[in-house]
């Protein structure tokens, strides 16, 4: 009888545990759900991973800012089709702008820029200026290597980024429509 119990009891604490498994929140395989970033767009969901290992005070800054429902209804302001989809002014909407912390000091990498790849935007030629704005590669671009941090890669939701509407500006752009980290999803 009291193995029965036993067993009952670490049956529930499998079943009662407080972080889902990430299948259970729809994120890919093998995804942190600390470290993803679930983004729900008008087009569809985008499941970003986030690179700690290689930017992390860019992946703290990304998921500081989702928590902060900063980057809710904010546009797909310059999405060039072949090369990238840009977003993340939730302060002006057009790319002007940023948050209220501080930009970021360049945390490069040798990960190549390439399809799927997540990259921080800055401000003209300042290294270290990245603020809130990310962006999406449609293809390879090599040019970039060692010029831009790679902040995550896609996992998911390739086939939603290809299908944002394209401009520079944009009229009447597509958003994101909320931005969360995995493990905040209920």
């Amino acid at each position: 009888m009291l193995r029965l119990i036993a067993v009952c009891s670490l049956l529930a604490g499998f079943t009662l545990s407080p972080v889902a498994p990430a299948a259970a929140q729809g994120l890919p395989a093998g995804a942190d759900p600390q470290n993803s970033l679930v983004i729900d767009t008008t087009q569809g969901r985008i499941v970003v991973k986030l690179r700690n290992d290689i930017a992390p005070q860019h992946a703290a800054r990304l998921k500081q800012l989702a928590r902060d429902k900063f980057y809710d209804n904010v546009p797909f302001h310059r999405v060039i089709a072949g090369f990238m989809a840009q977003t993340g002014d939730g302060q002006n909407g057009n790319g002007t702008g940023g948050s209220k912390y501080p930009d970021l000091k360049a945390e490069f990498s040798q990960v190549p820029f390439k399809r799927g790849i997540v990259g921080m935007a800055r401000k003209g030629n300042s290294n270290d200026s990245a603020n809130s704005q990310f962006f999406i590669m449609y293809a390879d671009g090599s040019f970039l290597n060692g010029q831009y941090t790679v902040i995550g890669e896609v996992l998911s939701g390739m086939d939603v980024v290809d299908k944002i509407k394209k401009g520079e500006p944009v009229q009447d752009p597509d958003r994101m429509v909320t931005v969360r980290v995995a493990a905040d999803v209920k």
